[in-house]
């Protein structure tokens, strides 16, 4: 057995049984392995960038890696962007990535490069593989530490030469060790906190963002009036369909700040500490106002989740023995920062259809009229998505996943990936003119796997999410010249071409009728389709 079958078969043992790739010359034995392990699906991409974000997408809903095959260097740098948002997201996943056969470095040939510098930029553990007998540790290793926790990315370089020799053999699976607890002592210090009645903030992210998580941050908020807020950016959000409705932290710093002012205490579980997005002249980058004592309840690698369930757990406890009930009380009754926590979101009720002029706000309607049960959206509509959530936070169950570290394509091949992962559920791309143009090619394999993804593309013509931070940062070139350079016309793009040429139907929606009636057809249908919305 070659170094390649051997890779492939550890991989499968481990539980990795999807790869998405654009492969070169150095991966071509891995490639020719699929005919001798089936088992792997290879899923081809057209651009690297799609590979990664697709990778991101699948894990994310599944829990387990996707692996990637990139070819060296240039295959792994075209693929870092959406490696980013992927470590961001703490996305388990494994990077395969070939190089040249080792005897072969020494002449520096044309594809050479620092591929042990590129892959430290976004993973976590990396290994470079020096002979065929290490191949399935290695790759058994590689998977294992994906997990991490929290889940991150594993980059195992592999040689040509260590893929085409004889001598390889499967390396065994590692188990993979629950998520360490958080101390009891940990638990009764922010129980204690919240009981005290002084305002407070619960902020949750990461796993807190699914049901269990957002069941117990309820029921803390519930009985102690803290104020419940999410992460900007959650990986994967579960919402509607009864689930608690948790208000976001705004993504602009001042509306974040006046989300927290007031409080006492910020309580942090599954999130980071609040930062501003950029800098910007004469604002503040640490978004936690001054005097707030923040307080961490789960160190990263720990389990939110258990961790929320035994703080409601504890505060229920206070409650029914009579040992705390005027504390609690006093921080209801003393709260100035609203509820942060609503009643179930089936009391909203869907949004309405809509009619007459295609906006932003008729679009977000439409969505929210229409979205099936159990839906995925991945959301990367930047500007023009901003009254969606609104208007679906009464629908069915459906979860949503954001662009977690800001590197724009992330959208495409996420809802690529989260299909791949989910069969029999309709995913729908919340997707922006601008950023869609960095990794359409995913529309191609959306059509060559037969994938149910339903594209929105919101155009409006323009980089708008940059209009705003011209501004914003105090740049005072807003002249023809400026404007040119955050403005997608002269030519407009014409994504219903565009996505027909790679072999996905789309159509074009100019009012709101139309939108919703297009949404619903592609809804109703197997296989991928593209509405663009041009937004007035």
């Amino acid at each position: 057995m070659n170094g390649a079958e051997a890779l492939l078969r550890t991989l499968v043992g481990s539980g990795v049984d999807v790869c998405f790739t654009n492969p070169g010359t150095s991966e071509m034995h891995f490639v020719a392995a699929l005919d001798r392990v089936p088992e792997m699906r290879g899923v081809l991409t057209l651009f690297e960038g799609v590979a990664t974000g697709a990778a991101d997408g699948y894990a994310r809903m599944t829990g387990k890696p996707a692996t990637t095959l990139l070819h060296l260097g240039p295959g792994l740098a075209n693929g870092w962007a959406n490696l980013h948002n992927a470590r961001r997201a703490s996305t388990p996943l494994v990077n395969i990535v070939g190089d040249h056969a080792t005897y072969h470095r020494r002449f520096d040939p044309p594809l050479q490069a620092d591929l042990w510098g590129l892959a430290r930029t976004t993973s976590a553990w990396q290994r470079s593989t020096a002979r065929v007998d290490d191949v399935g540790a290695d790759a058994a290793d590689a998977v294992l530490a994906s997990y991490g926790p929290p889940g991150r990315i594993a980059t195992l370089i592999v040689p040509a030469d260590v893929s085409w020799s004889e001598g390889g053999a499967p390396a065994p699976r590692h188990p993979v060790p629950p998520l360490p607890l958080v101390p009891p002592e940990t638990i009764e210090e922010i129980a204690k906190v919240l009981r005290g009645g002084e305002p407070s903030v619960l902020l949750i992210g990461g796993a807190a963002m699914r049901e269990r998580g957002l069941d117990a941050a309820a029921r803390i908020a519930r009985s102690t009036g803290a104020k419940l807020l999410c992460e900007t950016f959650p990986a994967v959000h579960a919402r509607g369909g009864g689930l608690p409705e948790v208000e976001k932290l705004a993504y602009f710093g001042e509306m974040a700040i006046a989300q927290i002012e007031g409080a006492r205490h910020l309580v942090l579980a599954g999130a980071r500490a609040p930062a501003s997005f950029f800098a910007y002249p004469g604002k503040p980058s640490d978004l936690v106002p001054e005097g707030v004592s923040v307080h961490e309840l789960v160190a990263p690698g720990l389990d939110v989740t258990a961790a929320l369930d035994a703080l409601a757990d504890a505060l229920a406890d206070a409650l029914g023995s009579g040992t705390g009930p005027d504390a609690l009380g006093a921080a209801t009754r003393t709260g100035t920062l609203g509820a942060g926590a609503l009643g179930p979101q089936a009391a909203r009720g869907r949004a309405g259809r809509p009619s007459g002029r295609l906006t932003a706000e008729s679009m977000a309607a439409a969505v929210g009229h229409l979205l099936p049960d159990g839906a995925i959206v991945v959301d990367e509509s930047i500007t023009s998505g901003v009254s969606v959530p609104a208007a679906t936070a009464g629908g069915p169950r459906h979860d949503w996943l954001a662009l977690t570290g800001g590197s724009i394509g992330q959208g495409l091949p996420v809802a690529t990936g989260a299909a791949v992962a989910s069969p029999g559920r309709r995913v729908l791309c919340l997707e922006a003119d601008g950023s869609a143009m960095y990794t359409l090619q995913a529309l191609w394999t959306q059509a060559r796997e037969s994938l149910d993804v339903t594209t929105l593309l919101l155009a409006n013509r323009s980089y708008a999410i940059l209009q705003l931070e011209l501004a914003r940062v105090g740049a005072t070139g807003s002249g023809e010249r400026a404007g040119a350079l955050l403005d997608l016309h002269r030519p407009t793009l014409d994504f219903v071409s565009l996505a027909r040429g790679m072999g996905v139907p789309a159509e074009r929606a100019t009012d709101a009728e139309g939108l919703a009636a297009l949404l619903e057809r592609s809804f109703s249908e197997d296989g991928p389709m593209l509405v663009e919305a041009v937004l007035g």
